[in-house]
């Protein structure tokens, strides 16, 4: 599939209007309808806004298929990758997160302090 066309499959599969997605993203809906119908190639920055609303890559925008999404596992994620996968988290869902992140420092530097002082 082209880019055009996935850019209108994926607004589609997401059940939004075309005037939903040209509003967010600060385009002309002449501009918009000219993007999903192959008429003009998006830039970059038209790439990156798409992403950030849809939640998705470019990457993901360009070779779109709308397959089950395979599992996501953060340990062949780069620190910055997983940090940001985490932001996109529900409120709930990342305050568990961060929970357990807090938890499991602070039982690192308790064990830390007990090897370096009581330990010995």
């Amino acid at each position: 599939m082209s880019v055009a066309e996935n850019i209108k499959k994926l607004r589609e599969d997401k059940g939004i209007m075309q005037k939903e997605v040209y509003n967010e993203i600060g385009l002309k809906p002449a501009h918009y309808n000219k993007l999903e119908k192959g008429l003009v190639e998006p830039s970059l920055d038209i790439l990156d806004k798409l992403a950030s609303f849809y939640g998705v890559t470019i990457d993901e925008i360009v070779h779109y298929s709308n397959a089950t999404p395979k599992a996501v596992t953060l340990e062949d994620k780069t620190a910055a990758e997983q940090v940001r996968l985490i932001a996109q988290l529900n409120d709930k869902d990342k305050s568990t997160v961060m929970n357990i992140i807090d938890t499991m420092l602070t039982k690192q530097k308790f064990q830390t302090f007990f090897e370096q002082n009581i330990a010995q």
